[in-house]
């Protein structure tokens, strides 16, 4: 009898487990963010470790530097819509599309994947009157992350590459924040996720290696796309076996370039620093700072060329003194590796760089 009840259950579908909800595009789109992360259903567990249907995990070529903080990249598009392929800039993406970064700490940096804590989730979601940014803050247990608007301070500790112990005051940014670094032309918008950074290569769940961009077209997620060879790439930073100036021009790209635009909000310094600048002037090579003060060091020029020294481009990027050191936002510590790269193109430009010849 039991065993009869059992089919007539399986046959009406009542023993059959229901698919878990997908995202709630509804509450992705309201004007009010949610206030735990929770609430969007990006995904299926508490602790974030298994996205929902429709996210895409994503890497950058050369991604920020946010104090050694370990970050996982996912992108969600409503069913149906479409990521647009631009050349320059950040890809088209869909109204209901939401970016989510997560920010962890593995107790030991040589160890990525042991005794890891998150400490925020980022989204960027685009909603139909433009992007938002919220800032999720997780619990000590990693089991829930809540709303921050105004951002916060947490302690922070780990050992570092080298085996040395760091305590950190890490700070999750607030909304003006988040608008400062992500603004262009006033707007809000992403800063990584453009055709050049996303052009590489990248490891497949079932083993071997295929390009990002081309498995985005391939799976439907990305629509436009001219053939592999027309895309733009970006160097990686950290690839030894590429040219200094490329993978130097890649970090000052994403770790400067969005504010230091003729569109971002240190347009007024004339230094441009994105991928795409060519002309020496903009570039810092042989330039006075518009504004003489403690942040240029008493140093007369952004980029001397061959004297890294004598750079106020590399003397911001070593100081950890508020006000001086540059970037401003999203790091206390200094990036001794990026730092040594950067000098590292200072050093190696000619003499007549100033001159663009």
């Amino acid at each position: 009898m039991r065993r009869g009840l059992v089919l007539l259950a399986t046959l009406l579908g009542l023993g059959a487990a229901s698919p878990p909800p997908g995202v709630d595009l509804d509450r992705v789109l309201q004007a009010d963010p949610a206030p735990r992360l929770s609430d969007y259903r990006l995904f299926l567990d508490g602790t974030a470790g298994r996205p929902n249907a429709g996210l895409v995990p994503y890497v950058l070529a050369t991604p920020l530097f946010t104090d050694h903080s370990e970050k996982s990249r996912l992108v969600f598009t409503p069913p149906g819509r479409k990521i647009g392929y631009t050349a320059t800039g950040v890809l088209d993406f869909p109204v209901g599309a939401v970016l989510v970064k997560t920010f962890a700490y593995p107790a030991d940096l040589r160890r990525p994947d042991r005794e890891v804590r998150k400490v925020e989730t980022r989204l960027l979601i685009h909603k139909a009157s433009g992007w938002t940014a919220q800032t999720y803050v997780w619990n000590a247990e990693g089991t829930e992350a809540v709303l921050k608007r105004a951002g916060t301070r947490l302690p922070v500790r780990f050992t570092d590459l080298k085996g040395v112990q760091v305590d950190l005051d890490y700070a999750v940014p607030n909304q003006n924040q988040c608008k400062t670094c992500h603004q262009l032309e006033g707007a809000v918008t992403p800063i990584g996720p453009k055709a050049r950074n996303l052009n590489r290569e990248v490891a497949l769940t079932g083993g071997g290696q295929a390009n990002q961009l081309e498995s985005w077209h391939q799976a439907g997620l990305l629509e436009g796309a001219p053939p592999p060879t027309a895309r733009p790439r970006l160097a990686a930073w950290d690839d030894a076996s590429q040219p200094v100036e490329a993978r130097a021009r890649a970090y000052l790209d994403v770790n400067c370039g969005h504010c230091h635009n003729p569109s971002g909000s240190a347009s007024n310094s004339g230094l441009f620093l994105t991928a795409e600048e060519t002309r020496p002037a903009a570039l810092g090579i042989g330039k006075p700072p518009v504004a003489a003060g403690r942040g240029a060091g008493d140093l007369l020029v952004g980029v001397d060329p061959g004297h890294p020294d004598h750079s106020i481009l590399a003397y911001r990027m070593a100081s950890t003194e508020p006000g001086v050191m540059m970037p401003e936002l999203g790091r206390t510590l200094r990036h001794e590796e990026g730092l040594d790269l950067v000098r590292a193109w200072i050093r190696a430009l000619p003499p007549q760089a100033q001159a663009g010849l």
